[in-house]
């Protein structure tokens, strides 16, 4: 990895935006994802006694993929279609996978969600790591196949390699990546992943 990049990058950032994440366009641009009202949106639906009830996961996690700005519109609209023809066993699976994935064994949750929505032929990056990035974002990450390629590309990093298909070594390799990553960057831009990674994309590009 070029740590000398990653420099040149938070450089180019606080020329641009002197104040890091409080400059006021900054606050424009979480204003427009609307972060805070994701995160409570996450913390009240997917709080562990709201698994007792399989269908109500599965309309909340469909509500989720829609109004985040995190997933393109393609994705949402595919989704949102699919979880439609879900039946009650699939939602069943899908609660399952992803408590699994917030509260359990998180290998095993995210496996059976890519399974069960491989199916469907929706498993997305976006789609799959989207809800663990509000549900804790100052570690998971989001997997956005643009912006991961252009940052591993970008900061040589060799050690491991962006695969097409999801699978969770990668997801693991890339959360590790760029969690160690902030520690080598200002505290200033070392916030949540979401932002951190916002960081990444806008200074790269």
């Amino acid at each position: 990895m070029n740590l000398e990049k990653l420099k040149q990058l938070e450089t180019t950032f606080f020329n641009r935006y002197p104040q890091g994440f409080e400059d006021p366009r900054m606050l424009e641009v979480a204003k427009k994802h609307k972060v805070e009202a994701m995160h409570q949106f996450v913390e009240t639906s997917f709080a562990k006694e709201k698994f007792e009830n399989p269908s109500e996961i599965s309309e909340s996690f469909t509500k989720l993929i829609v109004k985040s700005s995190l997933v393109s519109v393609f994705e949402k609209a595919k989704y949102k279609d699919i979880a439609k023809l879900f039946t009650r066993d699939e939602k069943e699976v899908l609660s399952e996978s992803l408590y699994a994935f917030l509260y359990g064994d998180q290998r095993k949750g995210f496996n059976q969600l890519v399974e069960l929505l491989a199916h469907f032929n929706i498993a997305k990056w976006p789609i799959l790591t989207v809800l663990g990035l509000y549900h804790k974002g100052d570690f998971e990450v989001l997997i956005k196949p643009t912006t991961v390629k252009s940052v591993l590309t970008y900061l040589e990093v060799t050690d491991f390699k962006y695969t097409t298909k999801p699978n969770y070594d990668f997801y693991l390799a890339y959360r590790t990546f760029i969690n160690e990553l902030k520690q080598k960057s200002s505290t200033k831009i070392a916030s949540d992943n979401a932002a951190y990674c916002g960081f990444l994309m806008i200074t790269i590009e």
